[in-house]
């Protein structure tokens, strides 16, 4: 299970990722230097300012005038005038250098760098003269720090200096035999598209608003000698040296802000100090068995890789054909990997890049984009098996209520909580576009609260926690839903719309030119829909709020259907538009079918037939994420062969620099926009257990999109709502046996076309028929049950 190289990285998308969900590394295997590109999840430019815009809200009964007279340029412009500032930058920590004093790789001398997802470890191997050198680099989170063990095959050969630096303003010092790095983050970095005089602007360090950071690395040696100072740590004669780095910011995640009580400087002292006292060994054990706990869960076998064990994986991703099945089971796992090192209990969400970034004006400054890449972030999260790292992501939602109520009333006068399309580490609500430089298209977007509590309900779907649910998911959905009544309008036709609307990022051709703004879009009316929905049944099934239920039921009759347009396509506008481009990466309007589920064959086929038509229509190209979200929605399509091919598509090797709209990934696998965005990775992971198993029907649907080419496999661990968690056996294109644990003791609901037998410690459990291909059985909280698919046998229902 390894990403791997016959040589060092030459530039940052071929460098190896570490992360412990605060802290991330990018290896890079230099023989003489070696390069750790450094992150710590907290260290963002600015500080919480006001974002909110008053008058917007004096404009919006003028826009939605605009709006009804299809006065669309006029809705454009007048948009400039409701936007607010940028969100601020994720920024990077810094660097790690290790400079060995061994001189050059010898020409004939091999050399290895590996990341092993397995373990979570990366490992560089080679060898000069007769001495061979190895290191382990790991980011260990019960030990909240950063490993680089090193050693030397002879006694004493180990001499190197490890140093720090920093892009932003920051000195080294040393404190004992350890050296520190601290400094001040920027009040203020512009997005990197934003073309501005000065980009990147400082506070005084005394009295600055932004945060200040730490970092110290400490040494442990067998052998040799250690010698610091401000250039850095000085190892000569060691035979093993084990390096320690732990980082810290003033962030103070109850407040919101930088707290000069939170001192960084102490932070990192007592993870050094506490890591310092424990054996390497002791430390590699303790990360071995946290990794292995969350990636273990979930096994997945496609068939026999034709891949030589020792090729490179860029020349891999190269010659990958369809017999290579071992990269997609790589690519699979590597999400799941990439989730594990980036989003852990305490820590803030995965951003655009996840964990890591080495540039100070990222792209797309590296925040939560919350019109389609936040949220695809954790796709993976709850049906592969990591529910706990869901968990920053629903702690972010509620941050972003409290500050989207503010912004909903003083943007909109509306009740409720609202966020946009661009969120911080600050938690900013507004709309972005710097006051006018922005474009609606992606500016006047107050959808993504609404888009974000799908993420609360799914939690609650699959895990069944009834105290959460009441107490945390039910009370912020019921507030986004409150913004959704009060922002809901009546058109001329009476209908509920939304107004003003746009389709994320992409444009609607009308008489006068390319337009952002109308009504009613349908990713708008899908997500409202939708959460009313939930919140519906949560109220149900908590046994409160029966007023709001009736209110939100009367709601529902009256907003806006959707429509099928004149090429039998799903509108992505209430009106039957032409599109700005007919293979945009965006897909905004079939949200409905995937990630969501209110449009399915059974509850909405003519709806479903169209939506596929718009899917047909979009095409097979795009940008990495977009890839990877057309393979989830051919999955839901059960389309098997089609989302193969979006895979295929996906593994095609972009190269660092290039840009457009061709999507794939890069030499280590990170997917590629390009530039760098991880949520194509996720989309990826996502899209492949969606394409195993689905249970977005309240049944469950085992290999509903099997491919051709994964003719007998086999997949352990996938959960799925309703509180199961699924194990798959499959030959010659047919399901023949699987296991389900039931954690809730609901009764479990199987689509099958296949006589099932279906026992509990080796008895047989009757089956009830519930539906069309339905069978139902009873199920026990911790009980394990296996199920028997076979023509030959008669179904025990």
């Amino acid at each position: 299970m390894n990403i791997q190289f016959n040589s060092p990285a030459q530039n940052w998308v071929e460098a190896l990722p570490i992360g412990n969900g605060k802290l991330g590394g990018m290896v890079f295997g230099g023989v003489e230097r070696e390069r750790i590109a450094l992150n710590e999840d907290t260290l963002w430019s600015g500080y919480p300012r006001e974002w909110n815009n008053p008058v917007a809200q004096e404009l919006l009964p003028r826009m939605r005038e605009l709006v009804s007279q299809q006065k669309y340029a006029e809705a454009d412009e007048l948009s400039k005038q409701m936007m607010g500032p940028y969100t601020q930058s994720y920024l990077p920590f810094g660097d790690l250098h290790i400079w060995m004093e061994h001189g050059p790789l010898d020409s004939n001398q091999l050399y290895q760098r590996r990341l092993d997802i397995s373990t979570g470890i990366v490992s560089v191997t080679y060898q000069v003269g007769e001495v061979q050198y190895s290191r382990e680099v790991l980011a260990s989170y019960p030990d909240q720090a950063l490993v680089v063990r090193l050693t030397a095959s002879k006694p004493g050969q180990l001499s190197f200096r490890a140093s720090l630096e920093s892009q932003l303003r920051a000195q080294t010092a040393v404190e004992g035999e350890e050296l520190t790095l601290f400094g001040v983050a920027p009040e203020y970095v512009a997005p990197n598209y934003y073309d501005v005089e000065h980009p990147v602007r400082y506070g005084e360090a005394a009295t600055t608003k932004a945060l200040h950071f730490h970092g110290r690395l400490a040494a442990v040696l067998d052998g040799g000698s250690l010698q610091a100072d401000e250039d850095g740590l000085h190892i000569s004669g060691a035979s093993e040296a084990v390096l320690y780095f732990s980082a810290a910011t003033s962030f103070d995640p109850i407040l919101g802000a930088s707290n000069r009580s939170r001192d960084p400087r102490r932070l990192t002292a007592e993870a050094i100090r506490a890591v310092c006292i424990r054996k390497y060994e002791e430390v590699r054990k303790r990360h071995l068995e946290d990794h292995r706990r969350l990636f273990d869960r979930v096994e997945l076998h496609l068939g026999e890789s034709i891949a030589p064990a020792n090729l490179p994986t860029d020349q891999r991703i190269v010659e990958y054909g369809s017999d290579d099945l071992g990269l997609v089971e790589l690519l699979f796992h590597y999400g799941r990997y990439l989730l594990i090192a980036s989003s852990r209990p305490g820590t803030t969400p995965a951003n655009l890049q996840g964990l890591w970034n080495e540039e100070l004006r990222a792209p797309w400054s590296s925040n939560y984009t919350l019109n389609i890449n936040a949220e695809m972030n954790y796709w993976p999260a709850e049906s592969c098996n990591l529910s706990e790292l869901h968990e920053p992501l629903l702690e972010f939602i509620g941050r972003l209520a409290v500050n989207g109520r503010e912004t909903a009333r003083i943007n909109y006068g509306a009740k409720g909580w609202v966020a946009h399309h661009n969120a911080d580490l600050w938690g900013q609500t507004a709309p972005v576009g710097e006051y006018g430089d922005g474009d609606p298209i992606w500016v006047l977007w107050p959808m993504g609260g609404v888009w974000l509590t799908q993420h609360l309900w799914e939690h609650y779907a699959f895990g069944g926690d009834e105290a959460y649910l009441r107490d945390q998911a039910y009370p912020l959905m019921k507030e986004a839903a409150w913004f959704c009544l009060d922002w809901l309008v009546m058109n001329k036709e009476g209908f509920w719309v939304t107004s003003p609307s746009t389709s994320p990022e992409h444009k609607f051709v009308a008489e006068d030119g390319y337009h952002a703004i109308s009504e009613a879009t349908t990713m708008d009316i899908s997500l409202i829909r939708e959460l009313f929905d939930n919140c519906i049944q949560a109220a149900e099934l908590l046994g409160i709020d029966g007023d709001f239920v009736e209110v939100l039921r009367e709601k529902k009759k009256g907003i806006l259907p959707l429509r099928i347009g004149r090429q039998k396509q799903l509108q992505e506008w209430s009106l039957d538009f032409k599109d700005e481009d007919v293979h945009h990466r965006h897909v905004s309007h079939l949200v409905g079918i995937y990630p969501g589920r209110l449009i399915t064959g059974s509850s909405a086929p003519e709806l479903f037939k169209a939506a596929r038509t718009s899917l047909e229509l979009r095409g097979d190209g795009g940008t990495g994420w977009s890839l990877g979200w057309k393979m989830g929605l051919w999955a839901r399509f059960r389309e098997g062969n089609r989302a193969e091919q979006l895979i295929s598509n996906l593994l095609t090797l972009v190269k660092d620099g290039e840009s457009g709209q061709r999507g794939g990934v890069y030499a280590n696998l990170f997917d590629a926009h390009p530039p760098f965005q991880i949520d194509g990775n996720f989309a990826a992971t996502s899209g492949i257990a969606e394409m195993l198993l689905q249970s977005h029907q309240d049944y469950l649907e085992f290999l509903p999109a099997l491919p051709d080419r994964w003719e007998s496999g086999f997949v352990r661990g996938l959960r799925a709502r309703g509180g199961f968690e699924v194990s798959l056996n499959w030959q010659d294109g047919a399901i023949r046996e699987a296991e389900v644990i039931s954690d809730m003791g609901r009764g479990c609901v199987v689509l099958t076309d296949t006589p099932m037998q279906v026992r509990e410690d080796g008895l047989l459990i009757p089956l009830t028929p519930v539906g069309e291909r339905l069978l139902s059985f009873p199920t026990k909280a911790g009980s394990r049950y296996i199920l028997k698919f076979d023509m030959q046998q008669p179904s025990n229902a």
